[in-house]
């Protein structure tokens, strides 16, 4: 039995070369390093081939022996290199043709790779669909150390992109993905072509610690994220995966993403223009698969598609059918979301599943996904699952191409989803975009010289106040927001819209539940109609804090609150 040191410093450095890029020479190979960092982090069990050294110990001085062996050579040569798992990684849903193509299927699908030489190219594939008209045509991105080099549609069926050149060697990045829908057509990567001194020059990245998959419909595929306005009409141009709340969320928890998402399905129907149902735009169909279409549609690997987490967004286009009858549709629509549940579940028995609807609206469809998930729960016993109802986008955020979601909503969808998965898992979340006062409860009080009354709108999350009589100071009338969670040298974005007579002084400050310390205070000033009230706040405590709002000292007060937002950006 080999011995595993676990020193700090063989840790330490084991994690400064894992996500980096590495060469094989002689009997190594990339995945051969790779491998050998996973085990001195104790992510995977330790081999006998490992000991490079021969000293009978796996340390870091394997590692370091290792690495002398990819050392150039100072003799380049220009070589064309085919895509595999050996030199590439893959990032969501793919498949090999017969001539060794492959092709990124699915929205968001992807290969990432380091390359080193003193000039690289990639040869970029494309499928019967680079014939369509130029609105539906695939499109495509290519970026090298995080920039876009390349954001385009492929309109041939083979062309070579120029990654970088020089007269000095250099290490980087690359990552070519596949912005558009599964249901356009997919992208293709055949082969690099590198000028390099070092025996294998591409090699793959390193896999994310953590790894998510959403399932969706044209929310998820980011449909129509850079169009115009909501008055026009879809094309592949405007569809950009790398804007979807899914891309977005993968990228703030850095994680690893895979996307199963087709515009216009759903769990039971697909959209419907006129109530009926439609059959054959339905997801768990095609769930299977790697893709719906053509020759995509064959049956996903799932024996090595670990999931930690699952995100399930399906009901938008469902909604367009049940509407007609909720009592009756929306309860086959939630016996069909507890089928498709189970199935899952089936695929990834370990996978934290997460359920969500409300980004265009249909709300009305969120009970019946209540509903699913207390089924499911019922009948696998399993309990590591939850629901949310997705803040539905308005006219301040803007819209994109027929009425769906703009860049802003998608970014504000992937803050909260980010943060639901955090609590999920139990990770610490970053609160980053998120409403510290989403789900805040407002009240008031009133001492013996005071008299007022108070209503609370669950409409639209607004609180009135009217005072009778002011009492004998400011603080005879309080109103109070609750429960509001904030970290300790965290910066939010603190906003309202408050309404009262033009001339009327409301003081107010932001408080620590706890100690009592004053966060934040200021005066609100009314101007008869609605105003808007922004500043903002650095927190100096942790945990719960209130906002008191004192109204007292004048008789016949009017005051109401609107929109009351903390929002953590930094």
């Amino acid at each position: 039995m080999k011995k595993m040191i676990m020193a700090a410093a063989a840790v330490v450095s084991a994690s400064a070369v894992a996500g980096v890029t590495v060469f094989a020479a002689g009997k190594y190979t990339a995945k051969d390093l790779n491998d050998l960092c996973s085990s001195l982090l104790g992510k995977t069990a330790v081999t006998s081939e490992q000991d490079v050294d021969g000293d009978g110990v796996v340390d870091v001085y394997d590692l370091i022996a290792m690495r002398q062996t990819f050392l150039g050579s100072g003799d380049f040569t220009r070589q064309t290199i085919g895509v595999s798992d050996e030199n590439v990684r893959y990032i969501g849903r793919n498949i090999y043709d017969s001539d060794n193509v492959a092709w990124l299927v699915q929205s968001g699908s992807s290969i990432e790779f380091t390359v080193t030489g003193k000039s690289a190219e990639v040869i970029i594939n494309g499928d019967a669909n680079v014939g369509n008209d130029e609105k539906y045509r695939p499109r495509y991105a290519v970026l090298v150390d995080d920039e876009i080099i390349l954001d385009e549609l492929l309109g041939e069926s083979e062309k070579t992109v120029k990654l970088f050149d020089g007269d000095v060697s250099r290490t980087a990045v690359v990552k070519i993905v596949h912005l558009s829908e599964a249901n356009n057509g997919a992208v293709g990567v055949s082969g690099v072509t590198v000028d390099s001194d070092v025996p294998v020059p591409v090699s793959p990245t390193a896999k994310k610690d953590l790894q998510i998959e959403f399932i969706g419909d044209s929310i998820t595929c980011a449909y129509g994220v850079e169009g115009r306005d909501q008055y026009e009409n879809f094309k592949t141009s405007t569809e950009n995966f790398m804007k979807s709340y899914a891309y977005l969320t993968a990228k703030q928890l850095d994680a690893d993403y895979s996307a199963v998402s087709y515009s216009g399905h759903g769990i039971i129907s697909g959209y419907s223009s006129t109530g009926d149902r439609v059959t054959d735009s339905l997801v768990p169909d095609y769930y299977d698969y790697v893709g719906k279409i053509g020759s995509y549609k064959v049956p996903w690997n799932f024996e090595n598609d670990r999931k930690d987490v699952i995100v399930i967004n399906l009901g938008t286009n469902d909604n367009t059918y049940a509407s007609k009858d909720y009592e009756t549709r929306g309860v086959e629509y939630a016996g069909a979301y507890t089928e498709f549940l189970l199935h899952i579940h089936e695929k990834h028995p370990e996978s934290y599943i997460i359920c969500t609807i409300g980004t265009m609206g249909c709300t009305e469809m969120y009970p019946y996904i209540q509903m699913a998930v207390d089924n499911f729960k019922d009948a696998s016993g399993y309990d590591r699952i939850m629901s949310y109802q997705s803040a539905t986008h308005t006219q301040s955020d803007g819209f994109g191409s027929d009425w769906h979601p703009s860049e802003k909503t998608q970014q504000n969808s992937a803050y909260v989803l980010a943060d639901k998965i955090c609590q999920a898992l139990g990770m610490e979340s970053d609160q980053i975009g998120i409403d510290v006062a989403a789900e805040s409860e407002f009240s008031s009080t009133a001492d013996d010289s005071a008299n007022m009354s108070a209503y609370f709108s669950d409409w639209d999350r607004s609180y009135h106040i009217t005072t009778v009589s002011g009492g004998d100071s400011k603080e005879s009338i309080q109103a109070f927001v609750s429960g509001i969670g904030l970290k300790k040298g965290g910066k939010y974005h603190f906003s309202f819209q408050g309404e009262t007579s033009e001339g009327t002084e409301i003081p107010f400050a932001i408080k620590s539940k706890s100690t009592g310390e004053t966060i934040y205070e200021d005066v609100f000033v009314g101007t008869g109609s609605k105003t808007l009230y922004e500043a903002e706040v650095s927190s100096t405590v942790a945990g719960d804090a209130e906002i008191v709002f004192s109204l007292g000292g004048e008789n016949n007060l009017r005051f109401s609150i609107y929109e009351l937002k903390l929002v953590k950006f930094e």
